[in-house]
């Protein structure tokens, strides 16, 4: 197993299997690329991710800048793959989740059924939280500790789901393991771009979001090309362990 501390964040180049194998606790983040570019300005959400304890190679633009200018070989391990193999993985469980709001929340349900998920009175709609600042909902953090889901599932956008993540691992008196994968369940239930699995292998998820939604999507990720320089300077530490964290 091979971690990589780049920006100061703990990457995990693993695979779904190496993934099982490590605890079942603690945060889980899948940072994007334009979301990447933007952690000298937003310093809370950059916080959240230093504060993680694994974070994915979610973004193929990410890898290949790697591969380029670092001459690493990583696998690129999105949230889409992810959740592929998560919701196999985690039949007949009980997931408590975090949503946008009521029509995510119903859909979603209805899908995680197929895998025999359970998330009925199991679910939490999120209030509107603010980005560039902190996070504290005292209502959350209330019936989590009452219910101590083992995993925690959190359903909203970039930026926003990372800070959260954080909140809850520094707030919650018992440790469990919480997932950010944002707006992924979308690509399942339809909500989002049509992405399938080979659009993820060739990396081309962000060009079928541009065509599905390109006002929101083409000004993000045109931000991305700052991630170049980003790349470029970074100070790159390979851990090569096979302790579990």
């Amino acid at each position: 197993m091979i971690i990589y501390k780049i920006f100061g964040i703990k990457f995990f180049d693993i695979n779904f299997n190496q993934f099982t194998k490590l605890s079942k606790k603690g945060l889980v983040v899948f940072p994007a690329a334009p979301a990447l570019c933007n952690i000298n300005k937003d310093k809370i959400y950059y916080k959240s991710l230093k504060n993680s304890d694994i974070a994915m190679f979610d973004s193929g633009y990410f890898v290949l800048l790697l591969k380029i200018f670092k001459g690493l070989n990583i696998s690129k391990f999105s949230g889409y793959k992810f959740l592929k193999y998560f919701f196999k993985h985690n039949k007949n469980k009980k997931i408590f989740s975090i949503e946008t709001d009521e029509i995510n929340a119903s859909v979603n349900q209805v899908f995680l059924k197929k895998f025999r998920i359970r998330t009925k009175n199991f679910q939490y709609i999120a209030p509107f939280y603010q980005k560039n600042k902190p996070i504290e909902d005292t209502i959350l953090l209330k019936i989590l500790k009452k219910k101590k889901p083992k995993i925690i599932l959190i359903n909203l956008g970039g930026g926003i789901q990372e800070v959260l993540g954080s909140y809850l691992k520094d707030n919650l008196n018992y440790n469990p393991q919480i997932i950010c994968t944002g707006a992924a369940i979308s690509f399942f239930t339809k909500k989002q771009a049509p992405i399938n699995s080979l659009i993820d292998m060739l990396y081309l998820g962000w060009l079928i979001r541009c065509i599905f939604k390109p006002k929101q999507f083409i000004p993000r990720y045109l931000k991305s090309f700052k991630l170049i320089n980003k790349v470029i300077n970074s100070n790159i530490k390979k851990i090569e362990t096979n302790n579990l964290y």
